[in-house]
């Protein structure tokens, strides 16, 4: 297993996963969002430690670590949220599965998805995330954006081989 695969683990085997799936479904596709979806929230925590430090330092003021504990709980609690939530890919639809303590499950079928695009900034280039955009046919979207989807060109290829089917071109 390398690092990335330690990173960005690919579910296999979740009940997570498992109890939102038909009896006749399997999944194609189970993935977690990149990690950098948690720039932000530890950004926050090495500021706060930074200002806490400093104030802490000038001031003498030992209460505002617990300011700092108020970033460590919000890093925690979006680490959690990032470990329960999975984009999902089976024959027939398209899921992203999120939420805590109350479960939130979107889902699109395959056969209204009509068009799917996948845009990259430059940092999601560098840190190898991209964003899924989609269109369905006359719906309202709720899956109109999926951002920070790991290993983006291979997702993009793997779910438009099974949006659009495969045909095999070799003349053999």
């Amino acid at each position: 297993m390398n690092l990335q695969d330690m990173i960005v683990h690919r579910d296999n085997s979740s009940r997570t996963v498992d109890k939102y799936l038909m009896a006749y479904e399997g999944r194609v596709i189970a993935v977690r969002r990149h990690p950098a979806v948690l720039l932000v929230p530890v950004s926050a925590v090495v500021a706060g430690l930074i200002v806490c430090g400093a104030v802490s330092a000038v001031t003498g003021a030992a209460w505002i670590w617990w300011l700092w504990l108020i970033a460590i709980a919000y890093l925690v609690w979006k680490v959690i949220a990032w470990s329960l939530e999975f984009f999902l890919v089976t024959e027939h639809r398209v899921m992203v599965i999120s939420g805590v303590f109350n479960r939130n499950v979107v889902m699109m079928p395959l056969t209204k998805l009509t068009d799917i695009a996948l845009n990259r900034s430059m940092l999601g280039r560098m840190l190898g995330y991209g964003e899924f955009r989609t269109e369905s046919a006359g719906q309202k979207q709720w899956l109109q954006s999926i951002n920070f989807m790991p290993y983006p060109e291979q997702l993009y290829l793997e779910i438009s081989s099974v949006i659009f089917g495969t045909t095999d071109a070799s003349p053999d």
